[in-house]
């Protein structure tokens, strides 16, 4: 089947992922998604991957990856309950295990190849940037606990 028939029969693929923010002086670090990864091309985001392991885990090793950003430059503020966002263009379920750090060393930071730019903003001003999905309702549910 192409994926153009894709019907309504056809399940929503469940998609585990952790979604970091990045926190200092009370703003929130933002990351623009380059055009070389899978999904949500330009939009802007937290640092986020697929779960391969315990979500604390990977939440520490996709900052890391994505801001060069050791264990020891970050602090775990706050760990939320998964949120689930449905993508219904992309037939996906996402399952977001969100997470708030606090950056020690902002300086240190230096993206990879799955960001194209950063930028620091205080949390209300969330909805004024073209986001990946649910983003700002993500970042609720870590800032509530």
């Amino acid at each position: 089947m192409s994926p153009d028939n894709v019907g309504a029969d056809q399940c929503v693929c469940p998609m585990s992922v952790v979604t970091c923010f990045l926190e200092s002086e009370g703003k929130i670090l933002l990351l623009k998604r380059s055009s070389k990864v899978g999904t949500y091309q330009g939009k802007w985001a937290g640092v986020s991957g697929y779960l391969e392991t315990a979500p604390e885990q990977q939440a520490l090793k996709e900052i890391n990856e994505e801001t060069s950003l050791t264990s020891e430059d970050v602090e775990l503020l706050k760990k939320g309950k998964p949120v689930t966002v449905k993508d219904n263009k992309l037939n996906k379920e996402w399952k977001i295990y969100p997470f708030m750090f606090r950056v020690k060393t902002p300086g240190k930071i230096k993206i990879d190849w799955e960001h194209s730019e950063t930028m620091w903003i205080k949390p209300e001003d969330m909805e004024k940037y073209d986001t990946v999905p649910k983003l700002k309702e993500t970042f609720r549910s870590i800032s509530e606990v």
